[in-house]
Parts: C-alpha cells; sequence; structure tokens
C-alpha cells in the first residue's frame, strides 16, 4: 500500500488534472479501499486542501492559501522537508505568509520540538495550533482575507520587538535585473519590516518562480542568503545567484 503522503500528493494531482472525482474512483486509481480513502479525504479537508461535496473531493478555491497549498504539492512537501533541516530544536524563527511556508511549519512539528515561530499569518498559526507544543507568536496588523495575512505598519511595530537568525519568506517571482519579487504591495512591504529583524532571509519557492516576476521588487539586497526550491531549478539562474553569494538548496 502506497504511504499516506504519496496517497496524498497523487490525490491532488488526479484532483487538479479532473477537477472532481468521487471516492470510488479514487480508490480504484490508487489501489487501495474506499475506506481508506476517506480517512485520506478527512484528513486533506482537515488540513483545507480540498472539499467534500455529496460524495465527490473538489478542490479549495485556489483564491485563497488553501486551494493554493495543493497546487505542486509534493514539490512544495520536499521543499518544505528541506528547509526545516535548517531549523534545530528550540529555535526562534520567523515566517511569512505562503503555501511553501506553511508546509514549513507543519514539517517542522513533525520533527522539531520546542520551537517558536514568529509570523504575520494568521493561516499557519491555525494551520499548526493542533498539532505541535510551538509557542506561536502572532503579529499585528491589517488582516488581508484571502491570505490570512497580516499586513501594515503595525506588523513592522510588532517585528522591531524581536531579532531572530533566519526568516523565511515566499516569493512571487525573480529577475536579474529587480531581484525578488512580489505580486502584492502590502504583503512585499510586511516582508521587508520583518526581514529588518533577521540575520539571514531564507527564500522557499518552487523553481518555476525564476521564469516569471511579480511587480513589486522586494528590494532585500544582500539579505537574501538561501534560495530552497525543488530540482527542475535550471543552473544558469543557480549560476547567476550563486553569483551573488545565494547558497541554492533543493529538496
Amino acid at each position: 500500500m502506497r504511504r499516506k503522503e504519496d496517497r496524498t500528493s497523487q490525490i491532488l494531482e488526479l484532483l487538479v488534472k479532473e477537477k472532481k472525482m468521487e471516492v470510488a474512483g479514487l480508490s480504484a486509481h490508487l489501489g487501495v479501499s474506499q475506506v481508506t480513502v476517506r480517512k485520506d479525504l478527512d484528513a486533506m479537508e482537515a488540513q483545507g486542501l480540498i472539499k467534500r461535496e455529496h460524495g465527490f473531493a473538489v478542490l479549495s478555491s485556489t483564491d485563497d492559501i488553501k486551494g493554493r497549498l495543493a497546487y505542486h504539492y509534493e514539490e512544495k512537501r520536499r521543499i518544505a522537508l528541506r528547509a526545516a533541516e535548517l531549523v534545530r530544536d528550540g529555535d526562534t524563527i520567523m515566517i511569512e505568509s505562503g503555501s511553501c511556508c506553511a508546509l514549513l511549519a507543519a514539517a517542522l512539528t513533525e520533527s522539531r520540538s520546542g520551537v517558536t515561530i514568529i509570523t504575520n499569518s494568521a493561516f499557519i498559526a491555525d494551520y499548526i495550533r493542533r498539532s505541535s507544543d510551538f509557542q506561536i507568536i502572532l503579529l499585528g496588523g491589517i488582516y488581508q482575507q484571502d491570505a490570512q495575512v497580516m499586513v501594515g505598519p503595525m506588523v513592522r511595530q510588532c517585528a522591531e520587538n524581536f531579532w531572530v537568525d533566519r526568516f523565511f519568506i515566499g516569493v512571487d517571482g525573480w529577475s536579474a535585473r529587480a531581484g525578488f519579487t512580489h505580486q502584492d504591495q502590502m504583503r512585499a512591504q510586511a516582508v521587508r519590516d520583518m526581514a529588518r529583524q533577521a540575520d539571514r532571509v531564507i527564500v522557499l519557492t518552487e523553481s518555476e518562480k525564476f521564469s516569471r516576476h511579480g511587480t513589486v521588487p522586494l528590494n532585500l539586497k544582500d539579505r537574501v542568503k538561501t534560495v530552497v526550491t525543488d530540482r527542475h531549478m535550471e543552473a544558469p539562474v543557480t549560476a547567476e545567484l550563486a553569483a551573488r553569494g545565494i547558497e541554492v538548496l533543493t529538496g
């Protein structure tokens, strides 16, 4: 029988392709019982990855972070697991909003203890609250409903009370000229404000983000020290990042 993590990835791949599937169909594709499929779907629904509708499973809306978790889930999970290796028991870290970042927080609950997470993501705070003994410090600010993230000047005021070694962020794109970019001005500013309180910024993102760029430069200059991405990263981009003193790790 496939491992639960493998079944989760395959279910999500099928739903991305088919949009909607019955339990019986998923059972046949996976080669497991319908009881096993229902248990998997229950767990995935609790994570916000899918929704159950009259015997069918469908993806959550891509308009919010729950839905975005489902896309390229396996690649994002591997990125998160690789990034988790950079955190030790008892560490205090900052994590910004984003699907890779949420999966990092979840991965840490499975492999680390006593970690303190400072975040502006209400989603992440809720996503891991039942599964760890972590201390979660949620920064205040203006609440963006779709991303479930805090933005605005209060984020900076709250973040100034802390100093950490590592700050994990997601990005929407990159270019050789502009560096790392975002699509949302308010979230980009929150990243800048939090980055001021960290020794080292670590980017978690899929390699495909390096083939496009957002409209808002993050202007992090030499603050980004590490990129954690998937194994499809193109060699010229890796070389360009290395020339800027940025280490590339693949999951």
